[in-house]
């Protein structure tokens, strides 16, 4: 199947060639910058401010490897035919966006042999140890269920009978990793922003609005360039999903933004304030907040309107909303802001240097790039086989 990728148009291996650029700076300023300097050098990072960019990209990025368990869910457990050409998509954009999850994690620790440290001397009581463990096995499920479902599907065949509690498993599993990911930041007691039980909660519905959002951008892509049709059933039927997730994901930063104002407690006022009007003079996050704050709201109005909705051109307009604000939200906002100000009482200002910025360009054009060839080999083989007129013979 490997063979599908190694042939294309001139637009195909354009595109390859424009993210390989992307690639080949962001691998350069690390190996030969980031780790000679180190990150202090190199970054915005500072002792106050020790997550930054890298993690932001990282928080977001587990929330789309988790949303495809929204395609999964239905298809296996409640049969919906619909969701049958959208699985093996909605599974290589997992294995994508965890790769580049491993890939921002790498990059953070300023020496990547530190991270070897986390399974040659296992913490239990580490929460940054149960994230490495669900990550890495939400990664192999993944990458073993859609090898054998489409591996079974190339040769006309049922998967393998041993396959199934594996994709069943997945669904329970694609929940812990952005659960685990919560509670990495809201199990440090000396970060008031984070410290809520309603976190992760928070965390999974931003994930099933902005996953199922770029899922259906990618549809939409593939159906434009290549001869695979998702079917406008299934997208219509991902549009309701990220509406409803999107409503429980403002309706949960508002009951944070209630909570902290009405109870008139500085230590979790102060961080609120930090976002949306600065703070003593600190205001870099102010002008993004907003702006993500009113993408959610036009978001919600296009997908809140079934006229508007239904219509591709709005539909369009609306996922990249929803991306981008959660984007904004749950990355710097969610990070940078707990550091906002800090326990000690200072108030650090923390901007992305211009090598961070291009090395988290990097990881993403490499996991662009990921993402291309698999749906190139996912849409050839299914041209193949005409699964496309077929819907509900797939067995994907």
């Amino acid at each position: 199947m490997l063979d599908k990728a190694l042939k294309g148009s001139p637009r195909y291996w354009s595109w390859l060639a424009f993210l390989s650029v992307f690639i080949l700076v962001g691998v350069g300023l690390f190996v030969f910058v980031q780790l000679r300097e180190g990150l202090g050098r190199t970054t915005g990072l500072q002792r106050d401010v020790p997550w930054g960019f890298y993690i932001a990209q990282l928080t977001f990025l587990v929330g789309v490897a988790a949303s495809a368990v929204m395609v999964v869910l239905p298809y296996y457990l409640h049969d919906y035919k619909a969701f049958g050409r959208l699985c093996v998509l909605g599974e290589f954009l997992a294995i994508s966006a965890l790769t580049m999850c491993l890939l921002f994690v790498l990059v953070d620790l300023g020496q990547p042999m530190r991270g070897l440290n986390i399974f040659l001397h296992p913490q239990p009581r580490s929460m940054l140890f149960w994230d490495s463990v669900v990550i890495f096995g939400y990664f192999f499920i993944n990458a073993i269920v859609a090898w054998m479902t489409f591996k079974s599907e190339r040769a006309g065949v049922a998967p393998p009978a041993w396959v199934k509690p594996i994709i069943y498993l997945s669904i329970p599993w694609a929940v812990s990793i952005h659960t685990v990911t919560a509670w990495l930041y809201c199990g440090l007691g000396g970060r008031p922003f984070w410290l809520t039980a309603i976190l992760a909660p928070r965390f999974l519905a931003s994930a099933f609005a902005s996953g199922p959002s770029l899922l259906i951008l990618l549809c939409l892509l593939v159906r434009k360039y290549t001869s695979f049709d998702p079917g406008k059933e299934a997208i219509r039927k991902l549009s309701h999903i990220v509406t409803y997730a999107m409503l429980l994901n403002i309706f949960f930063v508002i009951m944070e933004v209630f909570t902290a104002a009405y109870s008139g407690i500085p230590e979790h006022m102060h961080h609120f304030q930090y976002l949306f009007f600065g703070f003593e003079g600190v205001n870099n996050l102010v002008p993004w907040m907003w702006t993500s704050a009113l993408l959610a709201i036009v978001a919600l109005v296009l997908l809140l309107v079934p006229k508007f909705r239904n219509q591709e051109s709005f539909l369009v307009v609306a996922a990249v909303c929803v991306i981008a604000s959660i984007w904004i939200d749950k990355g710097m906002g969610m990070v940078v802001t707990g550091f906002v100000p800090s326990p000690l009482g200072t108030v650090p200002e923390y901007t992305p240097a211009f090598s961070e910025v291009m090395i988290t360009v990097g990881v993403y054009a490499i996991g662009a790039m990921l993402l291309t060839l698999f749906y190139k080999i996912a849409t050839e083989v299914r041209a193949e086989r005409h699964l496309y007129q077929r819907p509900e013979s797939t067995n994907v």
